[in-house]
């Protein structure tokens, strides 16, 4: 029996499963709000806790850490984690967790329905339909896209969810070009995958997806310059973070009809501002950050963001540890609480 429960605050209320189990083992605070809390809410919240768990909307920095001297673990509902200080949390101890491979079906299944969407304009036909501008029934150019079916994909960072996406591709009979940090054979035989340099595969895909996580290396990776090797008729797909594409170079490419079209669910800045550029383009397909939208993904990220921190204070290395260098500042047996 544990005589004082360790004290939580939850920065988003998450699906069920998550918060029922966290509640049964700890004191929680949950931020009840629809819109995310601002710096100044979590500062005020986080006082006195021994654990974090947020989201990837929610700024972890230096100031919040140092708010609650107790704070033994941030939990992210996420696989990123570029909106904690990690340095920080590892110099003050701080475990941090997150949710990878969880969502990569579910992410996967959006990059590629982004592709197709964007390649036979569906959005606009959908339009077209609700708005009353369908006249004259079926015509010969009407609508004119991109083909997919045995087109070339390129995929830059073949993690998990580039790998998923080979996997989609290869039943559309797509060539896949891949660009990664390391090349992999062994991802070559499986994924019948072909490496690239960077500028070859923008210079030879029919569609490129980005699957790279934001570092230093990847912000703006794709700008101006690299847009411009790109084919005319080629489609740009993004649903890992909007830092890495220049989101000023991206409508400026489309505008200027350098590229045919683009699936985006990531942006520089969200939710996007209503003077955004990019959501007045015909040749865009935009979705508000729903990679992982699934009601079995998020269920599965909730349980598994929870388990994580209450592994951490229960003293057990947890599924997803981010830096395990923490374990030579701090060891697990000495923040244990039950």
């Amino acid at each position: 029996m544990v005589l004082n429960k360790p004290s939580i605050y939850v920065t988003r209320k998450i699906p069920k499963i998550g918060l029922e189990l966290l509640s049964s083992h700890c004191d929680i605070t949950v931020h009840e709000g629809a819109e995310p809390p601002d710096h100044k809410k979590i500062l005020s919240n986080i006082q006195g806790k021994d654990g974090l768990l947020c989201m990837l909307t929610d700024k972890i920095d230096a100031e919040i850490m140092n708010a609650s001297r107790k704070l033994k673990v941030i939990s992210s509902f996420s696989v990123g984690v570029d909106h904690i200080d990690i340095s920080q949390a590892t110099k003050m101890g701080i475990y941090v967790t997150h949710t990878p491979g969880v969502l990569t079906n579910a992410t996967a299944d959006l990059a590629f329905a982004l592709m197709i969407s964007a390649a036979r304009r569906i959005p606009e036909g959908d339009e077209n339909i609700r708005n009353n501008n369908w006249k004259g029934g079926w015509s010969p150019d009407m609508l004119l896209g991109e083909g997919v079916y045995g087109k070339t994909l390129g995929i830059i960072g073949l993690g998990r969810i580039g790998s998923a996406l080979a996997e989609r591709a290869s039943g559309f009979k797509m060539k896949i070009l891949y660009n990664n940090r390391k090349r992999s054979r062994s991802k070559e035989k499986k994924l019948n995958a072909e490496y690239r340099s960077l500028e070859d595969l923008l210079k030879e895909s029919d569609f490129i997806s980005l699957h790279v996580p934001l570092t230093v290396e990847t912000h703006h990776l794709i700008d101006n310059q690299k847009l411009k090797k790109m084919k005319r008729n080629a489609i740009l797909v993004n649903t890992s973070r909007g830092q890495i594409v220049d989101e000023n170079d991206l409508v400026d490419t489309l505008e200027e009809g350098l590229i045919s079209g683009a699936g985006i669910d990531v942006f520089s800045s969200e939710p996007l501002p209503r003077d955004s550029r990019i959501s007045k383009l015909k040749n865009v397909v935009l979705t508000p950050h729903i990679g992982s939208a699934t009601h079995h993904t998020r269920n599965l990220m909730s349980e598994i963001s929870v388990r994580n921190l209450l592994k951490v204070l229960k003293g057990e290395n947890p599924f997803y540890l981010f830096n395990p260098e923490v374990m030579k500042v701090k060891s697990l047996s000495s923040i244990k609480m039950f």
